[in-house]
């Protein structure tokens, strides 16, 4: 495997399995705030059903509750006077435990419910751990029932009876009701939501729709309709005093709750974090949940997880390396396709995780993008290393501009203008003069060459002893490369006159310069050992122009017909046709002597 695949796969490994624990143990509250919002959305009512609130306005004239239970018993007989036109079902969100000091108002509040047979009534149980025996053994149970409360005897003969249990997650929100439980002695309890729906179907002459699947006797509660949405401002005192028609509430379900501040029956709900919700109307949801028979599952987390790592590994392999903007993109559309697949399949009846994946790949591209950059620093610092000094800062700066190096660096055959260039005369030169001397000509020398080489933006490839190799068109790509090594050679001729006179004034010796130009293909990139390398140009181009600089005289510039044909009607030349024999070249090869440019 590529050593790079390699390296690349490592690391989406490595950020996706640390953005999958960031996500599981830093985004729980975050993502339920805002799959609250998305998955519960308020929809229009029918109207079907009314709650008839134990608002403000029956506390202040009737007192504070317990209520004498008479007022029920008169409120449900006022509902149920007129049998045409009564409620469908009476929900009753209170608890009668046990007989009250006044026989007559229990009995009353029985004779009342009996009357209709359309009133169900609550009962709750209380949760706690128990130790369980069993044949296999023993364990805890950490939702045993410990006690029961439920309606009075001739109350519970009277009505149906539901439990109102109701359980907030971790986080104090509702979303999950509690579909029934067992009590030993008495079997399963459903919930009151439940018992009221199937009563209302019943009087309508309709099967209820299948209940929910659960887990653990829970299952997710999709909310319909905010705070408020089912009361209309009808007091219970309204009817109780007779100050409302009971024909406003036929074929209806009627909810009769505590419905004021203060009477400890208000939740924060999943559709509405910030404004309670009344116990009665969690019921009403419920309730309206049953009619529309639909119940979404949330997806199991292990899924989910696994899920979310493997679409975290695919999000860095495809931001790493990638372009700023392309990566942007492909965030952007990664985000979104996951909100659409979420809606989707709330739609389908499964509720998946909303923020975790968009998070997921928000942290990939983030990171991503900090190591791309960082890499790119990496990169440019590399290229600076390797170029910066050979090559003219304007290359250098179109070379980190581009990262057009990358591949450079690997070594490719490329077309190039190759440029040789040696003093004539050095040997004797070195032998007759000291050594710090040689030194001080060998250094102006190069310092003219280098200058030269840099002026017409081409890469200094070496120096050998006292010859300079240089090229153009790489490392990257140049207009009219060969024009620009004619132009260095004829400096490097014209620069060396004024340098001999001046060479000539200090230390007796004057220095001429034979130059060699050929155009072809080489490759180039960095070539020698992991320990040292260099960046060159290798091949027979190379090894052309080395020859043409050793024939070329004292003063003089020699170039290969390609290089002549390039240059065309820009250049003065003179063929020396195949007079001057260079070493390993067949007969015929034209050598050319360049006279002069027409800049």
């Amino acid at each position: 495997m590529d050593r790079h695949l390699r390296n690349k796969l490592l690391i989406a490994l490595l950020a996706a399995a640390l953005i999958t624990g960031a996500v599981r143990l830093f985004l729980p509250s975050l993502d339920a705030a805002a799959s609250d919002a998305f998955y519960n959305r308020p929809g229009a009512r029918d109207g079907q059903i009314l709650v008839l609130g134990m608002d403000q306005k029956a506390l202040d004239l009737l007192g504070p509750m317990p209520w004498p239970r008479y007022y029920m018993a008169e409120v449900i007989g006022r509902l149920n006077a007129d049998p045409a036109n009564a409620p469908a079902v009476i929900g009753v969100d209170v608890l009668y435990v046990g007989e009250s000091a006044n026989p007559d108002a229990d009995a009353a509040l029985a004779e009342a419910c009996a009357y209709g047979r359309n009133v169900v009534v609550a009962c709750a149980a209380t949760f706690g751990s128990a130790l369980v025996t069993t044949e296999e053994g023993f364990y805890m149970d950490e939702r045993a029932v410990l006690a029961f409360d439920r309606p009075y005897e001739a109350l519970a003969a009277a009505a149906r009876t539901g439990h109102i249990n109701s359980m907030p997650d971790a986080d104090g929100i509702m979303r999950h009701a509690l579909f029934s439980y067992e009590v030993p002695g008495l079997g399963e309890v459903k919930s009151f939501a439940r018992v009221i729906y199937e009563t209302y179907c019943e009087a309508r002459g309709e099967a209820p729709l299948p209940a929910p699947e659960t887990q653990q006797g829970f299952f997710y509660l999709p909310y319909s309709a905010l705070p408020g949405s089912y009361y209309e401002n009808v007091s219970f005192v309204d009817v109780l005093n007779g100050e409302i028609d009971p024909a406003y509430f036929a074929g209806k379900v009627v909810l009769i709750g505590p419905y004021a501040a203060g009477m400890l029956d208000e939740y924060r709900t999943s559709i509405d974090h910030a404004e309670p919700m009344y116990g009665i109307e969690i019921q009403a949801n419920q309730i309206d949940a049953y009619r529309r028979g639909y119940f979404p599952a949330e997806a199991g987390d292990r899924a989910q997880t696994a899920l979310l790592f493997a679409l975290c590994f695919l999000a860095v392999l495809l931001f790493l390396d990638a372009p700023v903007l392309r990566a942007a993109v492909l965030w952007l559309i990664g985000c979104a396709l996951w909100i659409g697949v979420c809606y989707a399949a709330s739609g389908a009846g499964h509720l998946l995780h909303l923020l975790w994946v968009p998070f997921a790949i928000s942290a990939a591209f983030i990171l991503c993008v900090a190591l791309n950059y960082i890499r790119a620093q990496g990169e440019k610092r590399r290229i600076s290393a390797t170029f910066g000094r050979y090559v003219d800062p304007a290359i250098m700066r179109e070379l980190l501009e581009s990262g057009g190096a990358a591949e450079t660096l690997g070594g490719k055959t490329v077309e190039i203008a190759v440029l040789f260039v040696d003093i004539r005369g050095f040997t004797s030169m070195s032998e007759s003069l000291p050594p710090a001397t040689v030194v001080e000509i060998i250094n102006r020398y190069l310092t003219l060459t280098t200058a030269c080489i840099m002026r017409y933006h081409g890469t200094l490839d070496k120096f050998v002893g006292d010859c300079t190799m240089a090229f153009w068109n790489a490392p990257v790509a140049q207009e009219d490369p060969v024009f620009l090594a004619c132009e260095a050679a004829m400096d490097m001729v014209e620069g060396a006159k004024e340098l001999a006179e001046e060479l000539e004034r200090q230390y007796g010796r004057g220095v001429s310069f034979g130059v060699g130009v050929h155009y072809g293909p080489a490759v180039v990139g960095n070539i020698g050992a992991p320990q040292r390398m260099d960046f060159t140009a290798i091949g027979d181009t190379v090894n052309t122009a080395s020859r043409l600089e050793s024939n070329a005289p004292a003063g003089t510039i020699y170039i290969s017909r390609v290089v002549a044909d390039m240059l065309g009607k820009r250049a003065v030349t003179t063929s020396l046709g195949d007079s001057v024999k260079l070493k390993g070249k067949a007969e015929g090869f034209e050598v050319l002597r360049l006279e002069r440019l027409k800049r």
